[in-house]
């Protein structure tokens, strides 16, 4: 009987379907890594929202009354104007004025700067020995040198009646050059401190570039029957493109917030001749305390930098592309 019974009935197996298992929970340790990165990313962030998003947002408000500084002592002599700060900045020739001198300055710095600086470091990259070492640090001297120091010494170099480059012209028959009096000669002496000055960070950037190109394509080149030059036009320069594009972005957006070269050689003269548009808003708002007009114009000016910033990196998207 209990053979038959034992027979009959089923297995405990069969009888019994597994449960499914629940569903790991994650552990301390998963959520945890989760959130280190947001730890490490958030003291840069923080300092970005702090430094560089806030001071726009501020500029915004602010473009948008009539601040000065009497409104600094009591904030009840803020008055809200909406955009009559911006349509005052339109109706403004200064405005126009400066906004057309940055566009020259830019047109002749960029090009500049960005040639020089890939030339130099294409020839500095031949060689590896203590002169090329040493003439690496005298090019980047001046990016860590002050601006004062600069100024100082660029303004005995230009001195109409003891600086050194009249005396030079001198010594050949030549005339003193109002270096800095003349409109027009004062635009490029502004403009060749500011090249100067800039070309010594470009060339280190440049520098470390070329040095990232893998030697196996200008050894197969050179085997293939390629010059100097044709290594040079086919192979580095068209995989120097990303620096190239950084250096160009880079270079375009200082030129456009041009500011310290025309403040300590000339101050914006002679006749508003190399005032620049960071220079304008800096008048009109610490030597006339238009604080609120002066906002308007650095809104204005946030906005063409990154209107051309985007532009820039559309083109630079696409090519890639």
């Amino acid at each position: 009987m209990s053979t038959i019974e034992a027979t009959a009935s089923p297995p405990a197996a069969e009888q019994r379907a597994p449960r499914p298992r629940p569903a790991a929970r994650p552990t301390r340790r998963v959520r945890r890594g989760s959130v280190v990165p947001y730890a490490f990313v958030a003291p840069a962030f923080s300092l970005l929202l702090a430094f560089g998003v806030l001071p726009i947002a501020v500029a915004a408000a602010v473009s948008t009354t009539n601040m000065n500084i009497s409104g600094l002592a009591d904030h009840h002599n803020i008055t809200f104007v909406g955009a009559a700060n911006y349509l005052r900045l339109v109706r403004d020739p200064a405005f126009w004025h400066a906004l057309t001198n940055t566009g020259l300055f830019a047109v002749v710095g960029v090009p500049s700067i960005i040639v020089s600086s890939l030339g130099i470091a294409l020839l500095l990259h031949r060689s590896d020995g203590r002169f090329a070492r040493a003439l690496r640090a005298f090019y980047f001297m001046p990016a860590i040198t002050a601006i004062v120091a600069v100024a100082l010494v660029w303004g005995y170099l230009y001195n109409s009646q003891f600086g050194l480059f009249n005396y030079a012209l001198s010594t050949v028959g030549l005339g003193p050059v109002q270096w800095l009096s003349d409109p027009i000669v004062a635009k490029g002496s502004v403009a060749l401190v500011a090249i100067w000055r800039a070309t010594g960070l470009n060339i280190v950037i440049f520098l470390a570039a070329l040095q990232g190109i893998p030697k196996e394509y200008l050894e197969a080149a050179a085997i293939d029957g390629a010059n100097e030059r044709q290594r040079t036009w086919r192979i580095t320069i068209p995989l120097l493109r990303f620096a190239i594009s950084f250096v160009t972005i880079t270079t375009v957006i200082n030129w456009l917030q041009f500011f310290d070269e025309p403040y300590v050689l000339t101050d914006g003269g002679p006749a508003g001749a190399t005032t620049s548009i960071s220079l304008y808003i800096f008048q009109e708002g610490f030597r006339f305390n238009q604080f609120g007009f002066a906002s308007a114009g650095s809104v204005v000016l946030f906005a063409i930098i990154a209107v051309i910033t985007l532009v820039q990196l559309r083109m630079r998207r696409t090519d890639v592309d």
